[in-house]
């Protein structure tokens, strides 16, 4: 292990911001410390999923039975329900056109509770509250990157990772430099978020509030219809049912939306949007007494995620519309590394993309090659996953190439699932290493 030390500041305490910082501060050879604009950890949303690949990371973290506890069941591997789809746009009984199962299927976890067991983990002093980052500037004497904060505070490290969610001030530093340097004006049009063209209705229900028969108590439900679709799925052990509705205008996608971002409606709004669905439908939102009211946006697939020793993870990077319930996901994806039986870190040769790029960094010439690599593996994947959440939503909702064409649209649905297993964490965590040393390779010969 090199003696060599760095610094890694990281700006953002959100699901992406809190894992890396978990992650690296299990890595000798980096100091990270984590600045979080408000005055504590918190999320708001209601549910968040993880699939599969994502549990098995955390698994590897030595955060398995923390989250276990937290799941709505305890997952175990076995074949589960990703979700039952439904046509359910009309009065009378809908029907299932396609039912999506996996290994572990939809772990499901209360939002709250899934970034808590994070902050558990995180060290002391690592964590930095109301330290709202104004800029940042790479070019200084001694090669660090200088840190200016809202309340007047200056830090220098020798990383900074944007984990600032989808209004990135970082991104929009970032691309604004990077646009200013080579006189691509183009750049500009990343900066700032994408309305999709949907509008979603949110809130959480008592699970003693349903018949014990509600279909969405035990299984992810998916009812869907014409421009709209209604998601459901229990939570927090499997005692609250956290409902997400969507209505969407597919041609107003890049449109401006006036109102703001999340707001409170009355209920009759949320009643009246799907009065001819299914009666199951209409007998679960009827128990949302408080719904909230969220424009549904996203980011543009970004060109890059690097600018020399800066990085963009998470929702800063690839803020996506959540119909195949992989933000989180993708989030966690970058920040990986492996613990041993007996909780040491292992050698770089079992670590994963981030973590593990960093582990190899034994200069600060170096360091730009490590996130270079990070950003070849990482930026093709989340543009991927982005896109194709983004055009799952439209198969929901009928309004894809295949329109209502169950028998091949229920198979399409359910290969937008692909990337859950191709390529695996262990594959991309390779050819990552393999970028890094290549990239070696070549500066070491200029």
């Amino acid at each position: 292990m090199s003696a060599f030390k760095f610094r890694v500041a990281i700006c953002g305490g959100g699901i992406s911001g809190l894992c890396l910082a978990v992650a690296l501060s299990r890595c000798p050879n980096i100091q990270v410390d984590i600045y979080e604009a408000t005055d504590r950890f918190k999320e708001i949303g209601a549910g968040v999923m993880i699939w599969a690949r994502t549990w098995k990371i955390l698994e590897q973290m030595g955060l398995g039975p923390a989250f276990s506890k937290i799941a709505h069941s305890p997952p175990d591997g076995s074949i589960g329900t990703g979700f039952d789809f439904r046509r359910s746009d009309q009065p009378q009984e809908g029907f299932r056109f396609r039912l999506v199962q996996m290994p572990y299927g939809c772990i499901r976890f209360y939002r709250v509770d899934f970034l808590d067991s994070f902050v558990d983990a995180l060290p002391p002093n690592v964590a930095h509250f109301g330290m709202r980052l104004v800029s940042y500037s790479q070019e200084t004497d001694a090669g660090d990157i200088s840190l200016q904060f809202s309340d007047g505070t200056t830090t220098t490290c020798n990383l900074l990772a944007g984990c600032d969610g989808i209004k990135s001030s970082i991104r929009a530093q970032l691309y604004t430099e990077v646009s200013q340097r080579s006189g691509n004006a183009d750049l500009l049009k990343y900066i700032d978020p994408v309305w999709t063209g949907t509008i979603a209705y949110r809130g959480l229900i008592p699970v003693d509030r349903l018949p014990p028969s509600h279909r969405s108590i035990a299984n992810p439900m998916m009812y869907c219809g014409k421009s709209k679709h209604v998601v459901s799925y229990s939570i927090s052990r499997g005692d609250i049912i956290n409902v997400v509705t969507f209505a969407s205008e597919p041609k107003k996608q890049g449109n401006s939306y006036s109102d703001a971002w999340v707001t409170h409606c009355p209920q009759q709004e949320l009643l009246d949007c799907y009065a001819s669905w299914e009666p199951e439908v209409r007998q679960l939102l009827s128990q949302i007494e408080n719904p909230t009211k969220w424009a549904i946006y996203h980011l543009r697939p970004l060109p890059f995620f690097v600018d020399g020793k800066i990085a963009l993870l998470g929702d800063a990077c690839h803020a996506m519309a959540p119909h195949e319930g992989a933000g989180a996901g993708q989030a966690i994806e970058v920040c990986n590394f492996t613990v041993s039986d007996q909780g040491r870190l292992m050698r770089p040769k079992d670590a994963f993309i981030l973590a593990s790029l960093l582990e190899q960094v034994t200069s600060l010439e170096t360091l730009p090659l490590a996130l270079e690599a990070y950003q070849r593996v990482r930026l093709p994947f989340s543009n991927h996953v982005l896109k194709g959440s983004f055009d799952s939503g439209l198969m929901y909702e009928f309004n894809s190439d295949y329109g209502e064409d169950y028998e091949n649209l229920g198979p399409a649905i359910e290969k937008q699932w692909d990337w859950v297993e191709e390529p695996s964490p262990k594959e991309e965590r390779l050819r990552a290493l393999w970028y890094l040393k290549e990239l070696e390779h070549v500066a070491s010969r200029s």
